[in-house]
């Protein structure tokens, strides 16, 4: 059996202590859910239950229909239930508060009484109370959720393997099948646990990143299509708009994975997706290893995310905010020397 001995220390004693003695938890992730903090908060859900109390899995949006695999998708409601007295608040995969969305809005008196738990891996994520578990160096936060779940002595072929399979999907998203530099020899020993656990890696990962529907792929073309480069061919970039969707049958969902395409680049140190949301933008960026950190870029327009892969969300239009993106872009690409 995979050991994961080595690395329990890891889990802070006050998660777990706080976690065995809650008795009704509402478990929340971020808005416009992913398959990282899809996989951590429904396994949450089900380490809370494996001690006889009760979970609720909160996502401010709808769970995508991309994600209609994992075993506990169809539990995901958009509010808190208002028949539970909640007493604890576990948020997973939230690099800011403000990333769990409009849920927070509706329902602020709930959110503002409850003592909270933090469980999350981005490098961006600034929280420091005693129950606030951040690790930057972890791949994914279902990778701390793993170690989380045994620590708490929970078997991790838990529901007949349908913990391991959520856990594994947040693994395979957040590493890009383990592609991405963030990959460590803990997240690999941690995966091949849920493997072992009964996790269908294979079915996964083509899941994920290989099987796409036609308007997806129409979808994609649009995109690539406009694209651009800036500082040379050292800035890569393209635009979606809202009309691309209307014109492709597709929806917002559908471009999970464009900027990944984008950073295929060669030559680009940063590629970026500028997405038009209603009278914002949506900012993407993945870069290369060792050269812009993807949060410095972001952080200048109040994002954040990992030094690889990192977003912001700018309150101007997309013709507003392209220029002010790439001149801060160049800047920061002009510092690197390879």
């Amino acid at each position: 059996m995979i050991d994961l001995g080595p690395w329990l220390g890891d889990v802070p004693a006050a998660v777990v202590e706080r976690l065995t003695n809650a008795r009704r938890v509402l478990a929340v992730g971020h808005e416009n859910p992913d398959a990282d903090t899809l996989g951590a908060t429904l396994a949450i859900c089900r380490l809370v239950e494996r001690t006889g109390a009760s979970a609720t899995a909160v996502f401010a949006d709808p769970v995508p229909p991309l994600y209609d695999f994992l075993p506990a998708a169809a539990r995901a409601r958009t509010d808190p239930d208002p028949s539970v007295d909640y007493d604890l608040l576990v948020a997973s995969d939230c690099g800011a508060l403000d990333r769990i969305g409009s849920v927070v809005d509706r329902h602020p008196d709930l959110f503002a009484r409850l003592p909270m738990v933090v469980i999350d891996h981005h490098a961006s994520n600034d929280a420091a109370g005693p129950l606030d578990w951040i690790e930057p160096a972890s791949a994914a936060t279902c990778e701390m959720v793993t170690l989380l779940a045994a620590r708490l002595g929970v078997p991790l072929d838990a529901d007949g393997g349908a913990m391991a399979a959520e856990l594994m999907a947040g693994i395979v998203m957040d590493t890009a099948t383990f592609a991405h530099p963030n990959a460590t020899p803990r997240t690999l020993a941690v995966s091949a646990a849920l493997v072992e656990a009964g996790a269908p890696l294979s079915d996964i990962s083509r899941r994920l990143y290989r099987t796409k529907p036609d308007v997806q792929l129409r979808l994609f073309g649009r995109v690539l299509a406009r694209l651009e480069s800036a500082a040379g061919g050292r800035i890569i970039h393209s635009t979606l708009l809202d009309a691309d969707l209307a014109a492709t049958g597709a929806t917002a969902p559908h471009s999970e994975g464009i900027i990944d395409l984008l950073a295929q680049s060669d030559e680009a140190e940063v590629a970026i997706l500028f997405k038009e949301a209603g009278e914002g933008t949506r900012l993407s960026v993945r870069t290369k290893p060792g050269g812009v950190d993807a949060t410095v870029l972001t952080g200048t327009f109040g994002g954040g995310g990992h030094a690889r892969a990192s977003g912001a969300t700018i309150a101007e239009s997309v013709d507003a905010a392209r220029p002010r993106v790439l001149a801060e872009a160049e800047r920061l690409v002009a510092a690197v020397r390879r």
